[in-house]
C-alpha cells in the first residue's frame, strides 16, 4: 500500500482524537501539513530580566524570583456559580508582586508553585487593587544548579504566538507543532515533498523546506524568521502561479471560433456615427481585444479602468465585431437597473443600427434585446425567440441570461460587467451556452493593483484603461464631520441647492432603504453600530427630512433595489432627462449610471461603505463638463479608523492608490475565491500588496516550468503540492474562472 505523504498524515494519528477534533472544528487544521503551515502570527520576546522594583506597566517582562506564598481564593462569578483563583506572591529581594491563575489551571499550578521554589516568570505587567501582577504567566522553575546561561537563554528566547481561539490557546498549538516537528525530524524528514524545483531553489538562494519550517516555528534569532518567511512566501506564490499558468496553457489548447469583423460592416458603420474620437487608451485596448478575438482559442481578458474611462464603449465595439463575424454577444450586468441602463445607452449610441430587421432599421443593423427576471411574459418570449433564431445579435441582461430556457443561435462573446458581483458558477453557466467556448471579456471599474491582477485574475490577460475621455471634469471630495461640526452639514445642503440653482442635479446616497422589509431584517450590528446605537440612515427617512427641511421646494425622488423595475426605470429616465433635481438612492446607482448633468453627491454615513465602493459612487458625478463635488458625511470621531479611511478617499482620485489602501485594510481574503465560501485563506505568509516582487518573479518561473512540462511529469513534488492547494472546490473555481 502506498504510504500517505507526511504532510497529509491526519492530525489524530499524531496528537490524539480529542485535540485533532478541536483543531479541525475551530481552526480547520486537519493534517500535519495544515498544522505546520499554521504559522506564528508574531513573536514575543521574553525581554530583558527585570527587577521587581522597577517593572514597567503593560510590557512583557521576565523576572527571576522566589515564591513567598500561595493561596487559593473562592469568588462569585456573577450569577454563574463560584470560581477559584490562585494568588502567588513572588519576591526577588528588591520588591514583591502577584501571579494570578484562574479556572482549571489553579490546582496544577498550586502543586508546582510551592513557597521557597525559585523560577523565571514571563508575562505582561498589569495592575489590580493597586498591586502589580502577572495573569497566567509562563514560567520555568529553576533547580539549584541552574546557571546564569540558562536564565539568559530563557529570557532571550523568541516565543511564537499563534492565531488561536478560545478552545485552543497559542501554547497548546505550539506544543502540537513541536510534536509534529520532532516526529518528522526523527524520520530525517523522509517523504516530505518540496514543491520548489532544485534549480529554482538554488538560483534564488532559498532555504530547504525542513529548515524553513524549523526556523519559522522555532527561531533562535530574528534572522531565522526572515530566512524562513522568504522561503515560505515563495512556496505559496510559486504553487499558486503554477496553477494559474496551467490554466492559461489549457485555455490556449481549447477550440474557439475566430471572430474577425467584416470590412464595411456593423462596426465600421458604428464608428462612422461616433460624434467623438476614441482615446489612445481605448484604441490600444480595442486592438488587444480584436487580436484575441481573431485567434482560434477563447479570449480570456480582464478590462479594468477607472470609473468613466470608457470601458462600455470598448466592450460594445468588441460585441459589434463579433456580430459582424456572424456570432452573438451577451453582456451580463449585476443588477436590473444597470442592465436597463446599459440597454438604453447602447441602443441610443447605435441608433438605427440597433433596429436590424425593423422598419427604418439600418442595412447592417442588428437587434439589441434586454432580458431580465422581471420582464412580462410576452416580452420575455419574444426576447428568447430572437436569441435562438439569431435575430438578436446583442443581448444585455442580468442572471436571467443564465437560466436553462435561454438558448443562443451562436454565442461568440460574453462580456461580464463588474465581475466581482458574479459567482464563478454564474459566469461558467453563461459560457456553457456556446456551441464552442465563447470568448470572454471581464470588466471592472474597481482598479486592481498589478499583483492582485496577477493572482486573483492570473488566468486572464489584463488590459488597463487609465485615461479619462476628453471633457471629463475633476471631482472635489471633502469629509463632513456631522457630529463634531453640525454647521458643515448645513453648508453641505446649501451646496446642493447652489448646484441645482445652476441647472445641475445631485445624488444623496444612504446605506439602507428604510421600508417595512428593512425593519423586519435583524441587522447584525458591527462594533461601530454598537458605539452609535442607531441604525444606518435610510433612503425613505432622509428623503422625507430633505423635502420638509433643507431641500424643500426641490424635485426629490427616491431609488432603491426593492422598487418595481418599471418604477426604477421611470425614476432613472426622469433623472437622466433633468426632470428630477435630487435623487436619494441606495448603492443601486454605484455602477454604470451615467447622468452628465449630475454634479454633486452627498454620501450619508459614508463610514458604512468600503473604500472601493465610495470611489465607485463618487464616479457618478463630474461626468460632464462641469466640475463634480462629493461630500462624505460621517458621525465618526476624528481618531476612528473609519475617519482615516474617508480622509484617504477625499485625498486622491487615483483608484489604484485607493485599492491598495482598501486591500491593506481588508487583507486579501483567499485569492482562489475561497472567500466566496467563507473558508480560511490559502495565503498564510504571502501578502499580495507587500510581496509584489516575489509574485512577479514566481509568475515568470511558473510560466517557464509549465511551458516546458505542462503535465509536470518531471516535477512530482510540485504536482503533490498543487493537488494539496487545489482541492476539489478550488480546482472547480479555476476551471470556471
Amino acid at each position: 500500500m502506498e504510504r500517505v505523504p507526511v504532510l497529509d498524515e491526519p492530525l489524530k494519528n499524531l496528537l490524539g482524537a480529542a485535540t485533532a477534533k478541536v483543531m479541525a472544528e475551530q481552526l480547520d487544521l486537519r493534517t500535519v501539513g495544515d498544522l505546520l503551515h499554521h504559522y506564528p502570527r508574531r513573536y514575543a520576546e521574553r525581554g530583558e530580566l527585570t527587577a521587581l522594583a522597577d517593572l514597567p506597566l503593560d510590557e512583557h517582562v521576565t523576572v527571576v524570583a522566589q515564591v513567598a506564598d500561595a493561596r487559593v481564593l473562592t469568588f462569585n462569578k456573577g450569577g454563574r456559580g463560584k470560581g477559584q483563583r490562585l494568588e502567588v506572591t513572588i519576591t526577588d529581594g528588591s520588591g514583591r508582586m502577584q501571579l494570578v491563575f484562574f479556572g482549571r489551571a489553579v490546582h496544577f499550578h498550586q502543586k508546582e508553585l510551592l513557597p521557597g521554589r525559585r523560577g523565571m516568570f514571563a508575562g505582561k505587567v498589569g495592575v489590580f487593587n493597586r498591586k502589580l501582577q502577572l495573569t497566567h504567566p509562563e514560567y520555568k522553575l529553576l533547580d539549584a544548579e541552574s546557571s546564569d546561561e540558562t536564565v539568559k537563554a530563557f529570557a532571550g528566547e523568541l516565543l511564537p504566538i499563534y492565531p488561536a481561539c478560545k478552545q485552543l490557546e497559542s501554547w497548546t498549538i505550539e506544543q502540537s507543532v513541536a510534536i509534529a516537528l520532532d516526529s518528522l525530524a526523527a524520520t530525517g524528514w523522509a517523504g516530505l515533498a518540496d514543491p520548489l524545483p532544485p534549480a529554482l531553489r538554488e538560483g534564488r538562494d532559498l532555504t530547504g523546506l525542513p529548515e524553513a519550517l524549523q526556523k519559522v516555528h522555532r527561531p533562535r534569532t530574528k534572522a531565522d524568521i526572515e530566512d524562513a518567511r522568504r522561503r515560505l512566501k515563495w512556496d505559496e506564490a510559486f504553487v499558486l502561479q503554477v496553477a494559474l499558468a496551467r490554466r492559461r496553457y489549457a485555455d490556449t489548447q481549447l477550440p474557439a471560433v475566430a471572430r474577425r469583423p467584416t470590412p464595411d460592416g456593423l462596426l465600421d458603420a458604428f464608428d462612422a456615427k461616433l460624434p467623438f474620437t476614441l482615446t489612445d487608451g481605448q484604441q490600444k485596448v480595442s486592438r488587444e481585444i480584436f487580436d484575441d478575438l481573431a485567434t482560434e482559442h477563447p479570449m480570456h481578458r480582464l478590462l479594468q479602468g477607472e470609473v468613466g474611462s470608457g470601458k462600455t464603449m470598448v466592450a460594445l465595439r468588441a460585441m459589434l465585431a463579433v456580430v459582424d463575424a456572424g456570432g452573438q454577444a451577451a453582456m451580463l450586468a449585476p443588477t436590473e437597473v444597470l442592465a436597463q441602463q446599459h440597454h438604453r445607452s447602447i441602443t441610443e449610441m447605435m441608433g438605427e443600427l440597433a433596429e436590424g430587421g425593423m422598419l427604418g432599421g439600418a442595412e447592417h443593423g442588428t437587434k439589441v434585446v434586454l432580458l431580465t427576471g422581471s420582464m412580462g411574459t410576452a416580452g420575455r418570449r419574444q426576447a428568447l425567440l430572437d436569441l435562438v433564431t439569431g435575430e438578436a445579435g446583442l443581448v444585455i441582461g442580468t442572471h436571467a441570461l443564465i437560466e436553462d430556457k435561454v438558448q443562443f443561435h451562436d454565442l461568440g462573446l460574453v462580456v461580464v460587467d463588474e465581475q466581482h458581483r458574479f459567482g464563478v458558477e454564474q459566469r461558467d453557466a453563461l459560457r456553457g451556452k456556446g456551441k464552442q467556448p465563447p470568448h470572454l471579456l471581464v470588466m471592472t471599474a474597481t482598479p486592481i493593483p498589478r499583483t492582485v491582477a496577477m493572482t486573483v485574475f492570473g488566468d486572464l490577460e489584463t488590459s488597463v484603461l487609465d485615461q479619462l475621455p476628453a471633457g471629463r471634469s475633476p471631482i472635489a471630495s471633502h469629509v463632513v464631520p456631522a457630529a463634531d461640526k453640525p454647521h458643515f452639514l448645513t453648508r453641505a445642503w446649501e451646496r446642493v441647492r447652489e448646484e441645482v440653482e445652476k441647472g445641475h442635479q445631485a445624488y444623496v446616497v444612504c446605506p439602507r432603504i428604510g421600508d417595512d422589509e428593512d425593519e423586519k431584517k435583524k441587522r447584525k450590528a458591527s462594533p461601530e453600530d454598537e458605539a452609535e446605537k442607531r441604525p444606518p440612515l435610510a433612503v425613505l427617512e432622509v428623503a422625507e427630512k430633505l423635502r420638509a427641511g433643507p431641500l424643500a421646494g426641490l424635485r426629490i425622488e427616491v431609488l432603491h433595489g426593492r422598487m418595481h423595475p418599471d418604477d426604477k426605470d421611470d425614476v432613472m429616465r426622469r433623472f437622466a432627462a433633468g426632470e428630477v433635481d435630487v435623487l436619494v438612492a441606495t448603492t443601486v446607482i454605484e455602477v454604470g449610471v451615467n447622468v452628465p448633468n449630475a454634479t454633486a453627491m452627498v454620501i450619508m454615513d459614508a463610514d458604512r461603505f468600503g473604500v472601493s465602493q465610495l470611489h465607485q459612487l463618487r464616479g457618478r458625478v463630474g461626468r460632464g463638463s462641469a466640475p463634480g463635488l462629493c461630500l462624505l458625511v460621517t458621525e465618526m470621531p476624528e481618531a476612528a479608523p473609519a475617519r482615516q479611511r474617508l480622509a484617504a478617499v477625499a485625498s486622491t482620485l487615483d483608484g489604484f492608490e485607493l485599492s491598495r489602501i482598501d486591500l491593506e485594510q481588508r487583507r486579501e481574503g483567499d485569492v482562489l475565491g475561497q472567500a466566496q465560501s467563507g473558508v480560511r485563506s490559502s495565503l498564510r505568509m504571502l501578502t499580495v500588496i507587500d510581496d509584489e516582487e516575489v509574485i512577479a518573479a514566481a509568475r515568470e518561473e511558473a510560466t517557464a516550468v509549465v511551458l516546458a512540462d505542462p503535465d509536470l511529469t518531471d516535477h512530482p513534488e510540485l504536482r503533490t503540492a498543487l493537488d494539496a492547494l487545489l482541492d476539489k472546490e478550488r480546482e472547480e473555481y479555476l476551471e470556471k474562472g
